[in-house]
């Protein structure tokens, strides 16, 4: 027990290592996985000295990931793009099991491997291509729907590998055809029942579970709901994975679809992460540095087949040739349920280990140069078909260059949003640029220009046509970041007007001198409009409140800053060097500043300002600095809260 536990604690420091040095480089970080389950395989630090004891654990993660495909695909969705599905998909599945089917057979190698080994190297990554399409905010275009309808296609094709292989390995190979039909009726009733449940059952489970207001609860339905699905196809033989999508199928068109995913996807993430832990774990670096030259070859020569044979498929359905070569481009890795097909059939005895060794270590390296295949795979295809490209159309989408003396919004949330609306209601032209792929989603179908990208990068302000901007506006509350943005557009245009928006005042001096023209602090301009309202309510001309406010702003709100502290006042780890408080200080008969003006006093040096005095209850607005301090003065100072308590030390004691 103490050992197991260790052992994976050890797995995950080594994981989070991985997933921080591979983000510091820009790469994904299901790279840093798949690197993680290397190092803690038994070939090198044999952390899990059985790598297969975590596989159940791992396509849970699977399933997970299924079941949220299924939120996004609902019946009526899948039934619209059943051309793309059972067309495109089919061909690509067929004509590409059958080359990869001939190729072994060929060399020698029975038919019933043969055949398992063309199912395996015709599968691509769903977990791969869906989770890279959605972090690059590509998965509603035309050209990722046609390379996940084949996914689709494919994750059903799984089902009758799965059943087949038993039965290939106890009746051999004449029986092929028998265990296929016999997978086929048992896919059929199993995806009957599922979807007769999903469509009277499911919606009124959950809401009556939406009725207690049990954020635990619902959570707890949605794990049970997928893990029942998933667990109901493994028991009839099935994939798991097809029993989760199943029931995110027929729940995608429930109003709770959005509570759903987002439940969902933390539990998701991370066993998605184990998952790929476990698939570095199988890399037999043996089998990979003596066949070194063999797998490398026939990783290329697999991705080239696979390209032209998805291009071959898509012409069933007169897809654009950029498109299909696109999707091709995308596809042409190995997929994550070719390990379990592979997996399985070593276990009955379908193929060797030295087999299931190969597909494994091709698959790992194929994984590996997918995201980079992703990124580039329009650029690919429009290099193939001869057709130029100027700008990446599947990140970057919209026809920023005609774009002039627009706003650049940096970042997309409540306020940037709010900000655009009324950019627009005066006609004003703006470009967003955000992180958050489902926030890019929803913008963009909407009609929103939005780029989905980091505007702390050179290339994303540069799609974002920033050479003809007027203004940039960060309205992200990340200071590091912001200042980031700041440097990079200055980099580019140094006579950008930059706008950024903060929580705190603390943080105004540091933008300012990062070189932001405006720095504007939620905080004092939510409390600049209550003072306005007050102000007017009270009587005072709008005139002279509207003089005052610019007065503020104009003075970087000298009058709003530091605050007196309570005893609920909190402060945070990182903030009490930042705060300025407002503190006053008695001045007793012994204190040793009595007798002293307020020019002796160095105030500079204690780094605090003077902000009133008052004698005999009455207060001295703006104390000229011959004043001289008499006992019981009050002396209010303002300042960080350390350099406030010193200043009170050497006032009162000198010292």
């Amino acid at each position: 027990m103490g050992t197991s536990f260790l052992n994976i604690v050890l797995l995950m420091f080594i994981s989070v290592c991985a997933v921080a040095l591979f983000k510091r480089v820009h790469l994904p970080p299901i790279l840093a996985y798949l690197f993680a389950g290397v190092l803690a395989g038994p070939q090198i630090l044999s952390v899990f000295a059985h790598p297969e004891e975590m596989h159940l654990l791992a396509e849970v993660g699977i399933v997970f990931l299924l079941f949220s495909l299924g939120l996004e695909f609902s019946l009526p969705k899948l039934l619209a793009m059943r051309s793309l599905v059972f067309g495109v998909g089919l061909g690509q599945m067929v004509l590409t099991t059958a080359v990869f089917t001939c190729v072994p057979y060929f060399l020698g190698i029975g038919l019933s491997a043969s055949i398992i080994i063309g199912g395996t190297l015709a599968l691509s990554s769903t977990a791969i291509v869906i989770k890279q399409a959605t972090e690059m905010g590509i998965l509603n275009n035309r050209r990722t729907q046609l390379a996940v309808s084949i996914l689709l296609f494919q994750d059903l094709a799984v089902v009758p590998f799965l059943i087949a292989i038993p039965l290939l390995a106890q009746q051999g190979e004449v029986s092929i055809a028998m265990a296929l039909g016999e997978a086929l009726l048992k896919g059929l009733f199993v995806i009957a029942f599922l979807m007769s449940v999903g469509k009277w059952l499911l919606p009124w489970v959950f809401r009556e579970i939406a009725r207690t207001r049990t954020d635990e609860l619902f959570v707890l339905t949605t794990i049970l709901i997928a893990l029942l699905a998933g667990g109901l196809t493994y028991y009839f033989g099935l994939s798991m994975a097809l029993g989760a999508f199943l029931a995110g199928m027929m729940l995608g068109e429930s109003q709770y679809k959005y509570q759903l995913e987002a439940d969902i996807r933390p539990f998701r993430d991370i066993l998605m992460g184990l998952f790929f832990v476990t698939v570095g774990m199988q890399l037999e670096l043996t089998v990979l540095m003596n066949s070194l030259f063999e797998i490398v070859f026939g990783v290329f020569a697999l991705m080239i087949v696979k390209v032209m044979l998805v291009r071959a498929a898509s012409v069933l359905v007169k897809t654009d040739a950029v498109d299909g070569w696109s999707a091709g481009v995308k596809l042409c890795q190995i997929g994550e349920f070719s390990f379990v097909i592979a997996a399985l059939a070593t276990t009955h005895g379908v193929l060797t280990s030295e087999q299931s060794s190969l597909i494994v270590c091709m698959g790992v390296i194929s994984m590996a140069l997918t995201p980079w295949l992703m990124n580039n795979s329009v650029l690919i295809a429009k290099r193939i078909v001869n057709k130029d490209i100027l700008v990446d159309e599947e990140n970057h989408p919209l026809h920023t260059e005609l774009l002039r003396n627009h706003v650049i919004i940096c970042g997309f949330g409540r306020v940037g949003q709010s900000v655009a609306r009324m950019l627009k209601m005066e006609g004003i032209n703006f470009v967003a640029i955000d992180m958050d792929p489902v926030r890019v989603h929803e913008s963009r179908n909407a009609g929103e220009p939005v780029i989905f990208g980091d505007a702390s990068q050179k290339d994303i302000l540069q799609s974002a046509n920033l050479k003809t901007a007027k203004l940039v506006l960060v309205t992200f509350d990340q200071v590091d970041k912001a200042k980031q943005v700041i440097t990079q557009a200055r980099s580019l245009v140094d006579t950008i007007d930059v706008m950024v928006r903060t929580k705190r005042d603390y943080q105004l001096e540091s933008l300012y001198t990062a070189g932001a023209n405006q720095v504007v602090p939620e905080l004092q301009e939510g409390s600049l409009m209550l003072v306005s309202q007050v102000l007017h309510y009270a009587g005072v001309p709008m005139s002279r409140i509207l003089k005052r406010v610019r007065a503020e702003r104009k003075g970087r709100y000298d009058h709003m800053h530091g605050f007196y502290p309570g005893e609920t006042t909190e402060i945070t780890y990182g903030t009490e060097d930042k705060l300025e408080f407002i503190h006053a200080i008695v001045l007793s008969e012994h204190a040793s500043c009595i007798g002293k003006s307020l020019k002796q006093i160095d105030f500079e040096r204690m780094r605090v300002n003077v902000k009133g005095l008052r004698r005999d209850g009455n207060e001295i607005k703006d104390p000229d600095s011959d004043a001289v301090l008499k006992a019981h003065d009050v002396l209010v100072i303002a300042g960080k809260p350390r350099r406030v308590e010193r200043a009170e030390r050497r006032l009162l004691e000198g010292s």
